[in-house]
């Protein structure tokens, strides 16, 4: 009996492990979601649905620099040194300073 009184007992801390850090994991992910809606309610302030169009493409073909980009923009919009709502055109000119230049692949045969 005593083993098995042990077994229970550590069958019922497991799962009392496995249930803390499902709780904790749920917060995680609730916490996450919660910070990524109030970025899309920012950038729905400061940016117009082309812009937020293209910045979503961006993050498609490169997600880093999209997340720093709208990092960025949430911090100026936050200090107020945005004065008006950002255009498709005016993201294209951030976006052309802050994207990695196109490097040509060349190939030499012998």
């Amino acid at each position: 009996m005593d083993d098995e009184e042990e077994l229970e007992a550590l069958r019922r801390r497991k799962l009392q492990e496995l249930q803390i850090h499902q709780q904790q994991r749920e917060l995680e992910e609730s916490q996450y979601a919660q910070v990524e809606a109030q970025k899309q309610a920012v950038l729905r302030q400061i940016l117009t649905p082309e812009a937020r169009e293209r910045l979503g493409r961006i993050q498609l073909a490169y997600p880093d620099v999209a997340d720093n980009v709208t990092n960025q923009l949430i911090v100026l919009a936050q200090s107020g040194r945005v004065q008006k709502v950002i255009d498709d055109a005016t993201l294209r000119q951030i976006l052309r300073k802050i994207l990695p230049s196109k490097r040509e692949i060349k190939i030499e045969r012998r």
